[in-house]
């Protein structure tokens, strides 16, 4: 992906998934639009940024990117496309909504160890206890604890039938009689 665009160096941390990727295209092509017709009422004077999201900020940032150049807006445009085409997709699903600040040190990391442009979009299935399920277009992993308690059903049971053989004796509780003071 990088061939045509070798100063566009990724995307931000919190640019997450394909909904984030598609607000900050409609964003650009908005902005595209507003410049235009700004330049063609203001001929000749300096045409002001309109106002960005924080996510198009920080994709402008991290790039080093100026929207008021046709060339940069470009580029951008561009580059938003191909990772829309090509970039790996993973789908996550947790038990709870992650933490915004949990879902930045993995989207950290995927970007770090897989892939500069990986998008994850984010899921949920309360049934699966702890852990999560990630899928991509072709593989399957289960990390979560309903998969690790069906593996060790086996031991689990044969722990269960053996308490339950031995129970534990519980404490004795001597009877308060009511109204009467100790």
């Amino acid at each position: 992906m990088e061939s045509d665009h070798k100063h566009i160096t990724g995307l931000p941390i919190s640019l997450v998934g394909p909904v984030d990727l598609g607000r900050v295209m409609r964003e650009l092509e908005q902005l595209s639009e507003q410049l235009h017709q700004l330049q063609l009422r203001e001929a000749g004077d300096e045409i002001k940024m309109p106002k960005t999201s924080k996510m198009m900020d920080e994709l402008l940032t991290l790039n080093q990117l100026n929207l008021l150049q046709e060339a940069d807006r470009q580029t951008l445009a561009e580059f938003l496309k191909e990772v829309k085409t090509r970039a790996p997709r993973l789908h996550v699903s947790f038990s709870a909504d992650p933490s915004p600040l949990f879902v930045e040190k993995i989207m950290t990391w995927l970007r770090r160890e897989i892939h500069p442009v990986v998008l994850m979009t984010v899921g949920m299935q309360p049934n699966i206890g702890a852990g999560c399920i990630v899928r991509t277009t072709n593989k399957y992993f289960d990390m979560s604890l309903a998969k690790d308690f069906a593996k060790k059903r086996d031991v689990l049971m044969a722990q269960l039938k053996q308490a339950t053989k031995d129970p534990v004796a519980a404490p004795a509780v001597e009877p308060v009689a009511q109204g009467v003071p100790a």
